[in-house]
């Protein structure tokens, strides 16, 4: 044989195997979510799907997963699980969320491997509603009309119909373990301040005159405290159409509907699949999270736009999740007693 003999290095291969993940707590509006269940609106099903796409697609763009895989959605109200059998990797992305992993506090997006018996929670925190939590493989729930998603007025998708509770056990099928400690993930489009949202008037504002649409731009507007999934309710000037009573109509999720009350509403993603009453405006798809995230007390106003100014929005939106996402290493900062008192602070005895 001519020459020194070489080896080539050996890539290491992701771990693929049967995973679950044991819920140990969940609030309220903690479920599972895909890309939504499209295409019967109009028999009156609704499409629930994420609250923020953006998030949503962000967390199972940086597991190389396809954009509307299953994903559980963590809201406010917090979620605490851990894996069981074997490791497996997550990703989360969406609002400023306190997160920590068995008591280390993690940056809110962040892609690690969750190993068994470790616990990864989720608290509320001071900017952002929701939480998009993917794992690297597939989330093993059976689809109701093509989708996963969870509805819960309608019982429909998800795991029996219904939110997340402690004692639930997901499948994860071809679980994948490669990402090792905590990455950060340099996902900058995540920062959304919800100060200004950009909307298309109408479909109905003809049925209000120029100083409503005028009062409706200007604001200020605050978000109250009673919104869910199915909308965000406003606080503000008080808005008044010629009528408050339309021949019911499909309704886009963003649509701003203003009821006889003169204060707007935001139809989110377990809106009603019609309604009668007149729609002001509707949030562009780009801004949706952006709304989604704010929570109750947030100030904000509305910008108009044009449709085209709308698509270049959301086209750019789908440009920045194309290249794969850098992930930077999370340095602890922090060394709790607990932490010290298990690590080998000494190596060897000096004699």
């Amino acid at each position: 044989m001519d020459g020194p003999v070489t080896e080539e290095p050996v890539k290491e291969e992701p771990v693929t195997a049967q995973a679950t993940l044991r819920i140990l707590s969940a609030g309220a509006g903690v479920t599972l979510q895909d890309a939504g269940r499209h295409g019967y609106l109009r028999y009156g099903i609704t499409p629930a799907g994420p609250m923020d796409p953006l998030a949503h697609a962000t967390a199972n763009r940086a597991l190389d997963n396809p954009p509307g895989a299953t994903a559980i959605e963590v809201s406010l109200g917090g979620l605490s699980l851990t894996a069981e059998a074997t490791a497996l990797d997550v990703a989360l992305a969406g609002g400023d969320l306190r997160i920590d992993l068995d008591g280390r506090p993690l940056p809110g997006a962040v892609a690690l491997t969750l190993r068994p018996g470790a616990r990864l929670t989720l608290r509320a925190g001071r900017a952002g509603a929701w939480c998009s939590l993917a794992v690297a493989g597939e989330i093993a729930v059976a689809p109701v009309l093509g989708s996963t998603a969870t509805h819960t007025r309608s019982g429909l998708g998800g795991l029996h119909g219904r939110g997340l509770r402690a004692g639930d056990a997901l499948a994860v099928r071809a679980a994948r373990a490669s990402v090792g400690d905590p990455c950060r993930l340099a996902a900058p489009w995540l920062h959304r301040p919800p100060d200004v949202i950009r909307v298309v008037l109408g479909p109905q504002d003809d049925l209000f005159e120029a100083s409503a649409i005028e009062t409706f731009l200007a604001g200020p507007w605050r978000i109250g405290p009673r919104g869910d999934r199915m909308a965000s309710f406003l606080e503000g000037p008080s808005l008044r159409a010629r009528t408050h009573d339309i021949v019911s109509d499909g309704i886009a999720m963003g649509a701003i509907q203003v009821p006889g009350s003169g204060q707007p509403l935001v139809l989110m993603a377990d809106r009603q699949p019609t309604g009668g009453y007149p729609k002001i405006a509707t949030v562009i798809g780009a801004d949706l999270g952006r709304l989604a995230q704010a929570q109750a007390g947030t100030a904000l106003r509305f910008a108009a736009v044009d449709r085209a100014q709308a698509v270049a929005a959301r086209r750019a939106e789908r440009d920045a999740l194309i290249p794969d996402i850098p992930r930077q290493p999370v340095l602890r900062t922090d060394f709790p007693s607990e932490f010290l008192l298990g690590t080998n602070l000494i190596d060897g005895v000096v004699g």
